[in-house]
């Protein structure tokens, strides 16, 4: 046979090319048209609903790559034991953790049996269904410059590296082909991922169904944007919610709640968690905007209207607006611990870093108030000439209500800090007296205060400082330094230790 070898010789290794599968378009599984809300059924009895049949949508996101899906739908079941494919799932689907129930009659409708079938289609998968069976080989002819069109039938009789055809009497490889045509869809390999169920159904024919699971790859999270005004004592901040969605299907207009908290989980997700999850999302009703709410050590913020997100989409959604709010930009310089385990070596002052931080309240006096999900704060400022500049970002965990919110932007250009140690006493085999200087300057052209705070070890207690001074904790304290512009302050102070 022309452009073919028979079995004695050498076996080529490898697929050439991608396959070109063609079906007859007489043939369609039961889910490509599927009919079942007029409650015809295919020959095999089976029942298969998609999309089509959707009458609501409720989706659950988790900050941890976790979704809780809901899917309603409207069928037409026969009575006693019949099969119901559940199809346009997300293909991530978790099959431990899936509910299904009737929301006319739970208890005449209940499940027999459940599959979760994901051995999809593909080129590969099909050739590996029709080992041992016949297929149609096309394969192109040159004719007078005229491409022709030839159809051989074909017998597959292996596939271990590249395709065995018995073709007649003889055993070919190495064929080369333009497609291959299939006579059908092999029951057991499905064009996306799919629940079957075998159902017992003693009610009525016509069922408003519930289905619940858990999938991975649908995750949220927050980022906000905080507007610093010139005079840098007031913000606007916007909050925004980014759905990611990879959960291999669509999710259309649905109504979406989103879950803010450290979720514990078991792996594998089971059944009692699943439970927990429907409690949560049945907690709030929808709302005009997105609203929160406590729920357990939770919080829930439900969007107030319907929106759709699709496979391998981000979108982004409003989350809250403020505007006005008072906020305090603050100059931190921290010690370190080191300092004070011996003696400082002679040489040139110790540099340490002037931080810079915004500070406000999230208080609803302040416009706030709403816990706020962890997320990434990127903050602008307006310049001189009217625009804004981005000068920072940090993040922040979860923050309820009435707590202070500190954003580290960056270091300070125009301020320096310097410290030495001017002294060092040994008193007896256990007490010491350290004393250290830190000189501030401030190249900048308005005066600011700097937080200084020095990390003291052991017993200790001060014995003078050039500035009062607060013990935030066991073994720190706190000095508030004014420093004029383009001045200097020197912060000096002496303290004993007892180890």
């Amino acid at each position: 046979m022309k452009n073919a070898r028979l079995l004695r010789f050498s076996i080529t290794a490898g697929l050439a090319a991608l396959l070109l599968v063609a079906i007859p378009l007489c043939y369609r599984s039961a889910s490509a048209n599927s009919i079942s809300q007029t409650g015809a059924q295919p020959a095999d009895g089976t029942v298969t609903t998609t999309l089509t049949d959707q009458s609501d949508l409720a989706l659950t996101v988790y900050n941890s790559s976790l979704a809780l899906v809901r899917d309603v739908r409207q069928l037409n079941l026969a009575s006693g034991e019949s099969r119901l494919r559940f199809m346009d799932i997300a293909a991530s689907i978790n099959p431990a953790a899936v509910h299904f129930r009737s929301m006319t009659e739970p208890s005449k409708l209940s499940v027999l049996e459940q599959n979760y079938e994901y051995d999809l289609l593909d080129p590969n998968k099909l050739l590996q269904k029709f080992v041992g069976r016949e297929v149609t080989l096309v394969r192109p002819k040159l004719t007078s410059g005229t491409t022709e069109y030839q159809e051989v039938k074909a017998t597959l009789l292996s596939l271990n590296g590249a395709p065995v055809w018995k073709i007649g009497n003889e055993i070919v490889t190495g064929l080369s082909y333009e497609s291959i045509r299939f006579p059908e869809l092999p029951e057991n390999l499905y064009e996306r991922p799919t629940l079957l169920w075998t159902l017992q159904n003693s009610g009525a024919r016509r069922h408003k169904v519930e289905a619940s699971y858990l999938t991975s790859n649908l995750s949220w999270s927050a980022d906000y944007v905080l507007n610093v005004g010139k005079d840098e004592s007031s913000g606007d901040l916007d909050g925004w919610v980014t759905l990611i969605n990879h959960s291999g299907t669509a999710f259309k207009n649905a109504q979406l709640q989103l879950v803010a908290g450290d979720l514990h989980r078991e792996l594998p997700v089971n059944g009692r968690m699943l439970k927990a999850m429907d409690q949560i999302a049945a907690a709030s009703e929808a709302a005009p905007a997105f609203t929160q709410e406590a729920f357990s050590e939770y919080h829930l913020y439900s969007l107030g209207r319907r929106t759709s997100i699709f496979d391998q989409e981000s979108k982004q959604i409003s989350l809250l607006n403020a505007s006005r709010f008072p906020l305090q930009k603050v100059y931190i310089v921290n010690g370190q611990s080191y300092y004070y385990r011996a003696a400082a070596q002679p040489g040139a002052p110790v540099k340490d870093p002037v931080q810079v931080f915004y500070k406000f309240k999230n208080e609803d006096k302040a416009g706030l108030g709403m816990p706020l999900p962890a997320g990434t704060i990127r903050v602008y400022q307006a310049d001189s000439h009217g625009g804004s500049l981005f000068v920072g970002e940090d993040h922040i965990d979860h923050t309820p209500k009435d707590e202070t919110i500190s954003l580290h932007i960056g270091n300070a250009f125009d301020i320096v800090a310097e410290r030495k140690q001017s002294d060092y006493r040994k008193l007896s085999d256990r007490l010491y007296e350290f004393e250290y200087e830190i000189t501030l300057r401030n190249h900048k052209d308005a005066p600011v205060v700097i937080e200084a705070n020095e990390p003291i070890g052991g017993d200790w207690e001060m014995v003078s400082s050039t500035y009062k001074f607060t013990k935030t904790a066991a073994f720190a304290a706190q000095f508030q330094v004014p420093v004029d512009k383009d001045g200097t302050s020197v912060l000096k102070y002496r303290v004993r230790v007892r180890y």
